[in-house]
């Protein structure tokens, strides 16, 4: 059984990494969890919310991209995400400034959002600046709800110390499935060529 002060070495060590990766590919519930474990001192406050804001702005900025050279021909193949996409593109047109910002945060657009949004002709620096702001802006809400559950439970249940392994092997399992689910529904898509 891990003792405490390897417990911590570990979490300190990978949890930053784990953040950066879960919030590349969604990012809540890493976010949330990240966040109690900043309130029970292993990892840092502003620490967590830099590396989650890092990994929010490099995914959509990788997806934005994707969205310029091939969304005009991936954006037609993903069937599953028609709805959202006409969503996003009705919301682009409208109001492209807000789009860019809240399709972080709306349900079901993550994903696709920065796509569509990519193959809209926003300028690349205009989706940057707005991209960061909403990076920060998520990862700082996101981070602190998760602090202010940590500081719930506490009250709650007293220490969680003896709980800080459960929390970061749970942090490791949504990132774990999480890219799993992306790798199992790219292949099907692949297959369905």
């Amino acid at each position: 059984m891990f003792e405490h002060a390897d417990l911590n070495a570990l979490i300190a060590g990978y949890g930053y990494w784990v953040i950066f990766l879960g919030c590349l590919l969604e990012g809540e519930t890493v976010l949330i969890l990240s966040g109690m474990a900043a309130h029970q001192g292993t990892l840092q406050l502003l620490h967590v919310i830099g590396w989650a804001t890092l990994g929010g702005v490099l995914g959509d900025q990788l997806l934005f991209w994707t969205g310029r050279y091939y969304g005009e021909r991936l954006l037609p193949k993903l069937k599953r995400h028609q709805p959202a996409i006409e969503r996003v593109k009705g919301l682009i047109h409208r109001y492209p400034t807000t789009s860019v910002f809240a399709v972080r945060f709306l349900y079901g657009m993550r994903l696709v959002g920065p796509m569509v949004i990519g193959t809209s002709g926003l300028a690349p620096w205009r989706f940057a600046l707005i991209n960061v702001l909403s990076a920060l802006i998520w990862a700082s809400l996101f981070v602190i709800a998760g602090y202010w559950a940590g500081e719930t439970l506490q009250r709650v249940f007293g220490d969680l110390k003896p709980y800080r392994l459960p929390i970061f092997l749970t942090m490791i399992a949504v990132v774990t499935f999480a890219a799993l689910v992306r790798y199992l529904r790219s292949r099907t898509k692949t297959s369905q060529r």
